[in-house]
């Protein structure tokens, strides 16, 4: 390894990584943190129902999100567009953004660099367990909590999105 970095070589299957209920809606797989990326990176996988939303936000770092798996429909700033399966999305640091899952269900890989958004997440979800399954209210108020506490997101408003 490169004396000049603290990351650490990663290598497990999907059932090692941990696994999280996020309050907005969404069972997230912590596939590298960024304590292991040496700060570089955050990726996870997503998996959300349909209908999930997110509120208008932006971050401090750049995020890039790959459909493997439905549609979404983006909003950033102020334009909206579909991304389905195969399709990437990249809002970069401090651009608004949105998002809804307009398919039945939707399995997206996420990736923040630099890796400086993890904290939120971590505050904004919690273990699956068998006491807490992959699944539970959307707290948009836990949400808020985590991002004035811990940084990483700016909450900017209500989702953009007109009732579908």
């Amino acid at each position: 390894m490169n004396e000049l970095t603290t990351a650490s070589p990663i290598m497990r299957n999907r059932e090692e990584c941990e696994q999280r209920w996020f309050y907005g809606g969404g069972q997230f797989t912590w596939l590298a943190t960024a304590e292991e990326t040496g700060g570089a990176f955050f990726l996870f996988e997503d998996i959300m129902e349909g209908g999930k939303v997110t509120p208008l936000h932006t971050h401090p770092a750049d995020e890039t999100m790959y459909v493997i798996e439905g549609e979404i429909l983006v909003h950033m700033d102020g334009v909206e567009q579909r991304v389905a399966a195969g399709g990437i999305m990249f809002a970069p640091r401090g651009v608004p953004h949105a998002f809804t899952v307009v398919s039945e269900s939707a399995r997206l890989l996420d990736l923040h660099t630099p890796g400086t958004c993890q904290a939120f997440y971590l505050g904004a979800s919690e273990v699956v367990t068998a006491e807490h399954p992959a699944s539970g209210v959307v707290d948009f108020d836990k949400i808020a909590a985590s991002a004035q506490a811990n940084g990483g997101i700016e909450i900017l408003g209500p989702p953009p999105f007109a009732p579908r």
